[in-house]
């Protein structure tokens, strides 16, 4: 059994949030397509694009627009149908609904009025790029869209800085030079890899540094089509403990404790706060 059927194959009254393809028609589940069938109507973020999905599966059924710039218009419309028995499709222009569009608020509405939620699952351009990448998988977080502003772009960076998990943006093409080169400023000089056009006939996976690529796509022309931008956890940096303490050794000899410390972590390459620490614990073993 689906779970959301009642018997006799019709849906069960409520709003269904459903993943369509992110570039092949052909990644769409049986199970959406049940749903964009048995449905009264579909909330679609742009309905040219979602009318011509329908076409190539030869589906035909109410449209109506539900996007950034008329949620809050749209959303006491789509909740009175919902409050009354209506099957109502939540679909947005390519993959999952609620990454990067407003259907959370109406997901979270429809929950507050007691309306059944059922989430159809199926393609998604962040996991989509994930699996590509061959970055680190096992944490990772999604900042969809960075502010076109290099201002607030770099306020943002510097809260994720430390974060120890792949992240990932959504960028445009326009501004992915720029944005790289930012990247690299403020986060270092990380694992990179830039996905482009997934599932579409010219599908790129571009892997480098940020260095490296910031530079690459600074000499080109902006790159067409949607960008998933991976940038790799910071590396790593392993402190010798032994090591440290040999050299903490003999710089104390003849240095004060400040300086015997910046010396040594600037030799090592670490950070001069964990070599000052170990220097006063040495220093105070004397």
């Amino acid at each position: 059994m689906d779970g959301f059927r009642k018997s006799g194959g019709d849906l069960t009254p409520g709003l269904y949030v459903t993943a369509t393809p992110i570039g092949n028609a052909r990644d769409i589940t049986l199970r959406a397509l049940d749903v964009l069938a048995g449905c009264d109507a579909i909330a679609a973020e742009d309905t040219r694009v979602t009318s011509k999905l329908l076409a190539i599966h030869g589906i035909s059924k109410p449209l109506t627009a539900y996007n950034d710039h008329n949620g809050a218009r749209e959303r006491p419309k789509l909740l009175a149908r919902l409050q009354h028995g209506a099957k109502i499709a939540l679909v947005s222009d390519a993959g999952t609904p609620l990454v990067s569009d407003p259907g959370y608020k109406l997901v979270r509405e429809a929950i507050a009025a007691g309306i059944p939620v059922h989430a159809i699952p199926g393609a998604s351009a962040t996991l989509t790029a994930l699996a590509l990448a061959g970055l680190p998988s096992d944490r990772f977080l999604f900042a969809g869209f960075l502010s076109p502003r290099a201002g607030e772009r770099q306020t943002v960076l510097d809260e994720l800085k430390a974060v120890r998990s792949t992240l990932i943006f959504f960028e445009s093409g326009q501004r992915l030079a720029e944005a790289l080169a930012q990247m690299r400023d403020v986060l270092g000089d990380r694992a990179v890899v830039v996905a482009r056009e997934l599932t579409k006939l010219h599908e790129e996976v571009r892997r480098g540094t940020l260095t490296i690529l910031a530079g690459q796509y600074a000499e080109e022309a902006p790159p067409k089509g949607e960008v998933t931008l991976l940038i790799g956890p910071p590396v790593e940096t392993g402190l010798d403990t032994a090591r440290a303490d040999a050299l903490l050794d003999k710089a104390l000899v003849f240095m004060p404790v400040r300086a015997a410390a910046e010396l040594v972590a600037e030799a090592l390459d670490v950070p001069r706060k964990a070599i000052y620490e170990r220097a006063l614990a040495r220093k105070g073993d004397d």
